[in-house]
């Protein structure tokens, strides 16, 4: 049956809203996609941010091309991401020191949990007390005994300001009544290095970057932080073993900036939704210490809002801050 003229330019008319709701999506992604990482190349967040784009990037039909922006614990990388179109070409491979910096820095221009849209967690990441073999104390307790026999004689690492690993060590100090030097790093690559050259004898790390340092006996695993001991390192006790209570992680995600359109975040949600749940994708992150931590869009929002209010309560108690 023809429509009549006026009839057919009506429902025309009528349509025409809808298409540019749908043809984004329905054309996304339609040439490559940018992965903003907050941290130099060859530390934790960078190492499973380029697993996490290739397999992504397969299962969306596109390359996702990992730009490092590193500087100022995350908080370079998170404004430009946060600075750039909601198109769902620029996305950014969150970091817990993200949230974390809402307290920690003054004056940042931005509320990480308020102004990205929220896609999708990828995976959670243990964290670890490392040493150079020289390094005298063999155990938590002995370094603690060590620390408390003679304050500020133990120099301790940490990647950039912010992250998990950074706060560990105030957390350590607060929970074991003992007073370390703490030195951050500008990324975790640059620690992992001294710490392999005897420059720097302990520091707290995510298992990715050290793992296969420890495994071949280049670097001594005193501590992990999590509750329980990691089945890569099962040797290996926790630090809460040690110190009751004492317990920290961290996690990567990938969100964009406000106002992306929710049939993009949804694609990009699916398709990380499909790789966690790859037998082999789980293999490979396990084979970097790390482990799947799937979280849906409208949850992973709830659980930037919440991170944030919890880290700020440590960063607040520990007299933490930073320009």
């Amino acid at each position: 049956m023809k429509l009549p003229r006026r009839k057919f330019l009506q429902f025309a008319a009528a349509a025409l809203p809808l298409a540019p709701r749908l043809a984004p999506a329905q054309s996304y992604p339609a040439h490559p996609v940018r992965l903003l990482v907050g941290f130099p190349a060859g530390g934790q967040v960078d190492i499973v941010s380029r697993l996490t784009a290739q397999w992504l990037g397969d299962k969306l039909g596109q390359t996702i091309v990992v730009e490092n922006k590193p500087g100022a614990g995350g908080n370079l990388g998170a404004q430009a991401v946060i600075g750039a179109a909601p198109d769902g070409y620029t996305l950014f491979f969150a970091a817990s020191s993200n949230v974390v910096n809402t307290t920690l820095f003054a004056n940042l221009p931005y509320d990480f949990a308020r102004d990205v849209t929220a896609i999708a967690t990828i995976n959670n990441i243990p964290l670890i007390l490392e040493a150079h073999p020289s390094f005298k104390p063999k155990t938590v307790a002995e370094l603690i005994a060590a620390a408390k026999a003679s304050p500020g004689s133990i120099t301790m690492g940490s990647p950039s300001a912010g992250t998990p690993p950074y706060l560990c060590v105030d957390l350590l100090n607060m929970m074991a009544d003992i007073k370390v030097v703490h030195v951050p790093y500008f990324g975790e690559n640059q620690m992992v290095t001294d710490l392999l050259g005897g420059q720097i004898l302990v520091g707290f790390g995510g298992v990715s970057a050290g793992i296969g340092h420890i495994k071949a006996g280049e670097l001594r695993a005193l501590g992990v932080t999590t509750p329980t001991r990691l089945e890569q390192l099962p040797d290996v006790p926790t630090i809460g073993e040690t110190v009751p209570g004492f317990a920290a992680s961290g996690w990567n995600g990938i969100v964009a900036p406000k106002n992306t359109p929710p049939e993009i975040a949804d694609k990009v949600a699916t398709g990380v939704s499909a790789i966690q749940a790859d037998p082999k994708f789980k293999e490979r992150l396990s084979d970097l210490g790390v482990s799947v931590f799937p979280m849906p869009p409208a949850e992973f929002a709830k659980f930037l809002v919440s991170e944030t209010e919890k880290w700020g309560k440590v960063v607040k108690f520990a007299g933490l801050k930073l320009q």
